[in-house]
């Protein structure tokens, strides 16, 4: 099978190599072990690149790889696309998690103090409550979270 690629759209694949790595390296850079799964592709798409008319978009690094160079790592799209990518993965956490946690108190309530009635419907629940925390964040953003350490305040 042979494709072949305008500069134009190597360059488009070379962003969304550097932008689908960025992701698998997570907070835990190079060390990450699901780097390894996808570097030596990556190396192999990066090699190609002179080839296809987008040396500019790849160095030599350090250890003699080829690495994004500062053109890629500094364009604003991808600038943008990864702190868009970041802020919603940020707040997406931040509501399942605090919705999670107060659905868990509120059934472990229900339980102990053995409250008649029926059970709590869990999905309907946590529905209501991401929709709360959605509406206070949209709202506020985080200017009204207080954290209390060991319930000290």
């Amino acid at each position: 099978m042979k494709v072949t690629f305008t500069p134009k759209e190597f360059t488009r694949l070379l962003e969304l190599v550097h932008l689908g790595m960025r992701m698998v390296e997570g907070r835990q850079g190079e060390d990450s072990p699901h780097v390894q799964r996808y570097a030596e592709l990556e190396q192999k798409l990066y090699e190609m690149a002179t080839p296809l008319g987008c040396a500019d978009l790849v160095d030599v690094g350090d250890t003699g790889q080829l690495v994004p160079s500062e053109k890629l790592l500094d364009d604003e799209r991808l600038v943008r696309i990864t702190g868009d990518y970041d802020n919603d993965t940020f707040w997406h956490e931040l509501v399942t998690r605090l919705s999670d946690r107060d659905l868990a108190g509120e059934q472990a309530r229900h339980s102990v103090l053995g409250a008649g009635g029926p059970p709590i419907d869990a999905d309907a629940r946590l529905h209501r409550l991401e929709d709360a925390y959605w509406e206070e964040f949209e709202k506020n953003d985080l200017a009204n979270v207080i954290l209390l350490r060991g319930g000290q305040g």
